[in-house]
């Protein structure tokens, strides 16, 4: 006998007209919109850095998710760049692939393992709470450490558990949960945009085209003032550095400068007298207080020592804004003491601290440091070989965290008398000396050679060798005045990236200027070889400025001696910054002034000449204005702005200053370089600058001119040839 089927259920009515209206009407205002608002803040700050939004839904959810990604993507009103946002739904290729493969369960979730990285936000949208393809996919992101955020309908549910952070809304009919998400989405999105200075913020009660009443808040400009003076500019938004997390041991410098005038009668050694002592973290902490000095927030893991220097070198560590971990040491602070006079060391001496690598005398890793390491963004091991890289639980957490499936960036800056860096480091930025060491490790002879090319050519073997031997992503062979070598896999061509020509100066402290920088720009988004390239720029900078010995603790900010390393882009130094850094270092200002109009041989054979008589050439460029009078109304053939960007493409040239007037004497008189030079038949007495040098001491030479070569003689040439 066939058993009747079940009478079905009837069906819950549908809210029709006003009564759809008054559902939607009723749920809006339940709307958490603190915690919408607190989320397009949070986006505003992590997706310039780098990190990226994955969205997912289903049916009606994910057009709700995809209406986000566009208007991130591309607008929700008012212009500006692109933010990172993914719709793992859209993509129908993977969707299909991986549920005929896998099980629709699997469909976000695995494509969250495949795009997520820690620091990345998920926002999934489900009206029930229950759909496994989305609760999975949470799981998943959490346990790779990436944020996890829910829009569903009413609570408790499976998603709503799974997720950090939940906005749910209290309805029992599906559309009003799809049109309430999407109200939650324009939320998050205007939110973002006015945390961005994209928009400003409308007062509550006030609707857009409304005039603001007398007295309300002045709103804030939304573009930089650089971009505001370029017709149809578009703003960027403001640069919030991700934070970073340095491991290493920290050492206490100490510069004791002072002045020579004389030497000891009993032995051929210089008298300095007046001393100044000048403390400075130095390491580890030189590299966290450098990225500080970024913008950064700065974690430094540690290990200090119970003693009247561990106390002080905690004291400037606590002064520069680091939020310090301490694993402890047993032992002495080591501290080194540079005795320096007139920009240059004369002697350095270093007690405690007993190194070797070893971490005997370093404390194990504490709850404190494992919970800093495994909520950053980024991690930098500045290793001095003092035992903090070497202690067990640090290197098996950062192992553990650099592999897969976290892949968390981390930078390691070795030490020869340091471990080896953890497999799948993001990048490795040994020095050539360091590259030598652990590539024999390896088997590879690194025996240095005749230079050049052959060094170019070993060193970027030995770095392909360590690529392989640690599971780097990358390395990159600081290589000092020649700027660095990146090198990956062997079936890529190593970038070559050279340092900008800098005046004689203090080297100390640039290889942390460059791992500091290369570490948090990787924790902003930036790929290795950006890292990299900005991180030279950020190196030669700090050494102009004067390198470790021009970080003064006592000041508010060290930010004064480190460039900006956004995109590697750095303006020139100014010819007065060029003249007072060397001079600052006991060096040789040089100087020469012309045209330059039409740059030949002949003048880059002068300036060459120039150049060689001091640390550095200040070009003094005559203006256009003072060009034609000098020249006539047909010149100069190339605008002032260029004739200076070509000098300062050279690398014999410094800093290029440009004049008004016919001749030079206001600018040298302000710059007062030692040396002034001009090239051509002059005997020094017609040179009309030199009484100008006479007034503080510098000397006018002539220099020997290349023969035969004229910017007339070109021009009347070019004439010739075009008849």
């Amino acid at each position: 006998m066939t058993r009747p089927l079940p009478r079905p259920l009837p069906p819950r009515p549908l809210p029709l007209g006003r009564l759809h209206v008054a559902e939607l009407l009723r749920v809006l205002p339940t709307l958490d919109t603190d915690r919408l608002t607190a989320w397009g803040r949070q986006l505003a700050q992590v997706l310039p850095a780098g990190a990226r939004l994955l969205v997912a839904g289903n049916g009606g959810s994910a057009a709700e998710a995809q209406h986000l990604t566009a208007e991130l993507v591309g607008r929700l009103r008012d212009d500006r760049p692109p933010l990172s946002a993914i719709a793992l739904h859209a993509e129908t290729s993977s969707v299909t692939a991986i549920a005929n493969d896998y099980g629709y369960d699997e469909v976000f979730a695995r494509q969250v393992r495949g795009h997520g990285r820690a620091g990345d936000v998920l926002l999934l949208l489900s009206t029930s709470g229950r759909s496994p393809s989305v609760v999975r996919a949470a799981q998943d992101a959490r346990a790779l450490g990436i944020r996890t955020w829910a829009l569903t309908g009413p609570a408790p549910s499976p998603l709503a558990q799974a997720c950090d952070e939940v906005v749910s809304v209290d309805s029992p009919h599906v559309a009003t949960i799809q049109e309430a998400h999407l109200v939650a989405v324009h939320l998050v999105a205007s939110a973002c945009d006015v945390a961005l200075g994209v928009a400003p913020a409308a007062d509550e009660g006030v609707d857009e085209g409304v005039d603001v009443p007398a007295g309300a808040p002045a709103r804030e400009a939304a573009v930089s003032s650089a971009a505001a003076a370029v017709p149809g500019a578009v703003p960027a938004p403001r640069r919030i550095r991700a934070p970073l997390v340095v491991i290493g041991d920290t050492l206490l410098d100490r510069d004791l400068v002072g002045r020579v005038d004389r030497l000891s009668p009993d032995a051929p050694v210089p008298v300095v007298e007046d001393l100044t002592d000048r403390p400075r973290p130095g390491g580890a902490g030189l590299a966290a207080v450098l990225a500080a000095a970024d913008g950064r927030e700065v974690t430094l893991v540690t290990a200090l020592a119970s003693d009247a220097a561990g106390d002080e070198l905690r004291g400037l560590l606590d002064g520069a804004g680091l939020h310090i971990v301490d694993l402890g040491l047993d032992g002495a602070t080591p501290e080194k003491i540079r005795v320096r006079a007139a920009g240059r060391s004369l002697v350095r001496l270093d007690r405690g601290g007993a190194g070797g690598g070893v971490a005997g005398g370093v404390g194990p890793l504490t709850p404190d440091a494992a919970t800093a390491i495994e909520q950053a963004q980024a991690v930098l091991v500045a290793d001095y070989g003092r035992g903090v890289a070497a202690e067990p639980g640090v290197r098996e957490l950062l192992g553990r965290l650099a592999g897969l499936p976290r892949r968390l960036p981390v930078v390691w800056d070795p030490h020869p008398r340091g471990p080896e860096p953890v497999a799948g480091c993001r990048l490795v930025t040994p020095n050539a000396g360091e590259l030598r060491h652990f590539a024999s490790l390896a088997g590879l002879d690194m025996a240095a050679g005749s230079g050049g090319g052959d060094d170019i050519a070993r060193a970027t073997a030995g770095a392909r060798a360590l690529v392989q031997r640690w599971s780097a992503s990358a390395v990159a062979v600081t290589r000092g005045e020649h700027g660095a070598l990146l090198a990956g896999d062997a079936d890529t061509p190593p970038l070559l990236v050279p340092a900008p020509a800098t005046p004689l100066s203090d080297p100390c402290g640039a290889g942390d200027r460059f791992a500091s920088a290369a570490a948090g720009l990787l924790a902003d988004g930036a790929l290795p070889s950006e890292a990299v390239q900005a991180a030279v720029v950020a190196a030669s900078a700090f050494v102009a400025a004067g390198g470790a010995a021009a970080v003064d603790m006592g000041t508010p900010s060290v930010a004064v001696v480190v460039d900006d390393v956004d995109g590697g882009l750095a303006l020139p130094p100014t010819a007065a910054e060029v003249a007072e850094r060397t001079r600052a270092a006991g060096g040789t200002v040089v100087a020469t002034g012309g045209c330059f109009d039409l740059l030949h041989a002949g003048h880059v054979g002068v300036l060459q000449q120039a150049r060689a008589l001091g640390d550095c050439l200040i070009v003094l460029l005559n203006s256009d204005d003072s060009v034609r009078r000098l020249k006539g109304a047909d010149r100069p053939l190339v605008p002032g702005p260029d004739r200076a960007a070509v000098l300062l493409a050279l690398g014999c040239v410094d800093a290029v200053l440009d004049f008004d007037e016919d001749m030079p004497a206001a600018a040298l008189r302000t710059l007062r370089p030692h040396v002034w030079a001009k090239g051509g038949d002059y005997a020094v007495a017609d040179l009309p600058e030199a009484p100008a040098l006479e007034e503080w001491g510098g000397q006018a030479v002539a220099l020997p001119y290349l023969s035969g070569r004229s910017t007339t003689s070109l021009i009347q040439e070019a004439v010739r040839r075009g008849r």
